[in-house]
């Protein structure tokens, strides 16, 4: 009797999965759409030189970028894409996503691949990333980033 039960729950389990997995991958998701838009609004603010860009993340958001400590807090993100703007090596960036997953209760992660282009147009870098989306009040937000490049 125990294998029976013990047979539908792992059954149960794998559907939840299968199920909350394949949510997040549709296409027509409102979750996955929305990230989506806020990563095309996220290109367009970047190639402007635009901080409001960090209206994207979080109060609480953490950036991971390779070689360095993180980078936390709205402030600290502001200080850094000033900078980024500032050096004018970087006029543009682009995403790709791979797939979305979670249920889109409070989190989706988000996996993917970006670019990044100098001014030239040509691309400077290229790499994955995963992301953290948090659901606040105003919408889904950048709650962690971490990215690294595919060259050495």
């Amino acid at each position: 009797m125990k294998t029976k039960h013990m047979l539908a729950a792992v059954i149960g389990l794998t559907y939840t999965i299968a199920c909350n997995y394949c949510a997040a991958q549709a296409s027509g998701n409102p979750a996955r759409k929305s990230i989506e838009k806020n990563n095309k609004l996220y290109v367009a603010l970047f190639t402007r030189a635009d901080k409001s860009i960090v209206n994207l993340y979080t109060e609480d958001a953490a950036l991971f970028a390779p070689n360095m400590s993180p980078i936390a807090g709205k402030k600290a993100l502001v200080k850094d894409f000033d900078d980024t703007f500032k050096a004018g090596k970087v006029k543009g960036v682009h995403f790709q996503t791979i797939n979305v997953y979670g249920n889109g209760a409070e989190f989706l992660t988000e996996e993917g691949n970006w670019r990044v282009f100098g001014r030239d147009g040509k691309t400077i870098d290229e790499g994955k990333y995963l992301k953290l989306w948090k659901l606040t009040k105003s919408g889904w937000k950048i709650f962690r980033d971490a990215f690294n490049s595919n060259h050495k």
